[in-house]
């Protein structure tokens, strides 16, 4: 054992160095627990205040995990959209691959309302539907429903509906949407395809149009009476000629998940990029994903930028031709399908943006595979007693992550939410896809793990990511 004087020392080095008893006081280690191993395409969740975990699996059921029993029960069940696998949505030439249960959050007044809002498709609709329902005791109540939001969608083929949902601290709802684009026949560049039979190969119709809610975030305040309200400040005032006045960000191709920092009211999300490896003299930049953020309504450039506006050339599909580079500060839109105004707000760079190979300004994030993804930002208490919390060293940090990458990284964010610093969070514990990232009311990192294949895994699941003081 040490001696008194020893000892003596060490406390007068952690009275003289604030630094060293911090470390002292954080001395642990982080652990992942698994909550629920039973989980079939698990998408979403939200922490309730009491410590449940409510979240949604894509096929349509809504579980509730309860911490006094240590179970998960059903709290209801929804006909949706959406194939087992990609293969028998070929065979039944549906293409609703991505479709189903997509976001789910709480009101901000739930601990009183019991009010849960549902991103999602449904089996009976052509689009995609944002609703209200009420959770009573451990059933979400269908009869409840209130439809407060339709978004227009095409089925004939895949992909990216997104369906991300987060409060601010001002009562606004953001809903994040997909361009729901087919990717697959543009070579991994810009899917502009302007030709008459090919509207689900056209991101400009969706992503790059000002009079459509696809390939967007929104921004709505719903009412009591289950509708909503435009609040002021979104990208196009109510009223402005062929334009949707729910718009907040626009120009985003797969805004697969948001998060809102209540505290400084900044709106931030990872957006899944295209697949090209190189830079192609004829089509324009290779593939990157990207970490956005702002306060202020935008427009974010896809399809016609990228990246740190990168400009794609507006490609001829029918005669195979290169066109024009888009002017980031004026992108273009002359898709025959554009509902909305042909000449676009400026294109506003990315704020991280990473491709394939490994990032020269982001080396922190590695290489290989890529689908970005935004979570929360964690701002320490030290009122708050929970032992779970995460320490101090972790304040100001938003938690990126990053589903084949199999991370996550903290940035490490300055007073004015400036980016200090990119750092591995929890190397050592290990990650299978995440796909999913909340703060929960006891400080400690919910999250869940899609598993190792692309749907239907066996080893998805649950999970909490919590401190463990020694």
């Amino acid at each position: 054992m040490p001696s008194r004087s020893a000892c003596r020392r060490f406390l007068s080095l952690l009275f003289l160095c604030p630094a060293l008893a911090g470390l002292a006081a954080e001395d642990g280690a982080f652990r992942k627990l698994v909550l629920e191993s039973q989980c079939d395409n698990p998408m979403e969740l939200t922490v309730l205040p009491d410590g449940r975990v409510l979240f949604i699996e894509r096929f349509g059921k809504v579980r509730l995990w309860k911490p006094d029993t240590g179970t998960t029960v059903t709290a209801a069940e929804f006909a949706v959209h959406g194939r087992l696998n990609a293969i028998i949505a070929k065979k039944n030439d549906e293409g609703s691959w991505e479709a189903g249960l997509l976001g789910v959050t709480q009101d901000p007044g739930f601990a009183t309302n019991g009010w849960i809002y549902l991103y999602w498709s449904p089996k009976d609709a052509q689009g995609n539907r944002l609703s209200r329902f009420t959770l009573t005791g451990d059933n979400l109540d269908r009869a409840s429903e209130k439809r407060i939001l339709e978004v227009a969608v095409q089925r004939e083929v895949c992909c990216h509906e997104a369906g991300s949902l987060a409060f601010d601290g001002a009562g606004n709802l953001f809903i994040s949407t997909g361009d729901n684009t087919n990717p697959f026949e543009s070579d991994g560049y810009s899917p502009t395809d302007y030709r008459d039979d090919r509207h689900p190969w056209d991101a400009a119709r969706s992503a790059g149009n000002a009079n459509d809610l696809r390939g967007k975030i929104l921004r709505i305040r719903p009412t009591a009476d289950g509708g909503y309200e435009v609040p002021a400040g979104n990208l196009f005032p109510p009223g402005t000629p062929d334009t949707r006045p729910e718009i907040f960000a626009m120009g985003n191709r797969n805004p697969f998940r948001i998060s809102v920092d209540r505290r400084t009211g900044t709106l931030y999300w990872g957006d899944v990029g295209p697949d090209a490896r190189e830079i192609s003299a004829d089509r324009g930049p290779a593939g990157f994903d990207e970490i956005n953020r702002t306060q202020t309504a935008g427009n974010f450039g896809w399809p016609f930028v990228i990246a740190n506006n990168k400009s794609y050339r507006m490609f001829d599909f029918q005669q195979r031709q290169p066109g024009e580079a888009q002017a980031a500060d004026a992108p273009r839109n002359d898709s025959p399908r554009n509902t909305g105004p042909r000449v676009l707000p400026p294109a506003r760079p990315a704020w991280i943006w990473y491709p394939y190979t490994p990032s020269a300004q982001f080396r922190e994030l590695g290489s290989g595979g890529r689908s970005a993804a935004a979570g929360p930002v964690y701002h320490f208490d030290p009122a708050l007693d929970s032992p779970r919390k995460l320490p101090a060293r972790w304040d100001n940090c938003l938690f990126l992550y990053d589903w084949e990458r199999h991370w996550i990284v903290a940035a490490r964010l300055d007073e004015r939410g400036e980016l200090k610093s990119l750092e591995r969070f929890a190397p050592e514990i290990t990650l299978k896809r995440p796909v999913e990232l909340e703060l929960g009311p006891d400080g400690a990192l919910y999250g869940i793990e899609f598993g190792t294949g692309w749907e239907n895994n066996k080893d998805s699941q649950l999970v909490r990511i919590e401190w463990a003081a020694h």
